[in-house]
């Protein structure tokens, strides 16, 4: 079983993270997941009522990712964090996009809560996963560009395994060897914010509502937490 490491510089930049990891094991991801697709629904519809809208980069849940990314020398502006770039698909759009049940359930936590998600396919993770300052000599395949390689920015924080990089600029994109797709039955699904002090509550009901769009359809589901003074997690 992995494990997920929160290093101890990232942690002692950000001293206030809080990480909710998620892991759901036999997952069936090719059976209909009816409460997904209405939270998908109501959230759509709730945009067009004028009754919600996402968060955007003027949130404070936004504007902290704004402001690490700047740190580690992204611009948050070209490289968006995810829950930034799905928030502006969303209100652009009207809908979400309808990836796979797994995904979608994630997808839909994250914009409601205005928290970046993400999810690793566990049976493709080799090792442990840390999170950490790049070094510049990692590999990195973007989800959906399966022949493409890249290599992140020293000091850049990523998730990486023992293979190479998981999520690149933190949580802008994930790789494509660790997808989340149908037939994924093993997977961790990662919930993150800078301010735990002021979100740590909202983290907590997030993954929370993640789990129970996911328990009905995987034989087990658990929630562990990383913060600097836990480390470390065994999912």
């Amino acid at each position: 079983m992995p494990a997920f490491r929160l290093a101890p510089a990232v942690a002692d930049a950000f001293p206030d993270t809080l990480i909710a990891l998620v892991t759901a094991t036999g997952l069936r991801g090719r059976e209909p997941w009816p409460h997904t697709a209405t939270a998908l629904d109501e959230l759509e519809q709730q945009l067009a009522d004028g009754t919600w809208r996402p968060a955007d980069e003027t949130d404070p849940r936004i504007e902290a990712w704004h402001t690490a990314y700047r740190a580690f020398g992204t611009n948050p502006r070209r490289v968006r964090p995810s829950v930034d770039a799905l928030g502006r698909r969303l209100a652009k759009k009207g809908t979400l996009p309808r990836i796979n049940p797994a995904v979608d359930s994630y997808n839909a936590v994250s914009v409601r809560h205005g928290l970046p998600a993400g999810a690793f396919d566990l049976d493709r993770v080799t090792g442990d996963v840390d999170i950490r300052y790049a070094d510049g000599t990692e590999s990195f395949t973007p989800l959906g560009e399966p022949d493409t390689v890249e290599n992140p920015k020293p000091g850049e924080i990523i998730y990486a395994d023992t293979t190479g990089v998981l999520t690149r600029h933190w949580n802008h994109r994930d790789a494509h060897r660790t997808r989340v797709t149908e037939d994924s039955t093993h997977v961790t699904f990662v919930l993150e914010t800078l301010h735990a002090t002021r979100d740590g509550d909202l983290l907590k009901l997030a993954a929370e509502e993640l789990q129970s769009l996911l328990a009905p359809h995987a034989a087990q589901t658990a929630v562990h937490h990383l913060d600097p003074d836990q480390p470390r997690a065994t999912v």
